[in-house]
């Protein structure tokens, strides 16, 4: 059986990365992605943004972070421990 093709390079661009890590989950009270810190809003424009509009949201995610609390879940909460 023969390794399947690398086929990556396909979906590559000369433009800014998406900042998605695949973990998305949009927290509750703050409204943004729990993996990337973009907005529903920013997550649904990125395709069509221009390079110095997701330039500027690359540079604001890092001050984002802080806005995101971890949710307490599960039995955890349910035994209010």
């Amino acid at each position: 059986m023969t390794k399947p093709e690398n086929t990556d390079h396909i979906w590559s661009r000369a433009e800014i990365e998406s900042p998605c890590i695949k973990i998305c989950v949009i927290h509750p009270e703050s409204r943004l992605c729990t993996g990337c810190l973009r907005s529903i809003e920013e997550i649904g424009a990125w395709s069509g943004m221009t390079p110095e509009a997701r330039s500027e949201v690359m540079a604001e995610l890092p001050s984002r972070a802080g806005k995101i609390t971890k949710r307490r879940g599960g039995r955890k909460a349910r035994l209010g421990s």
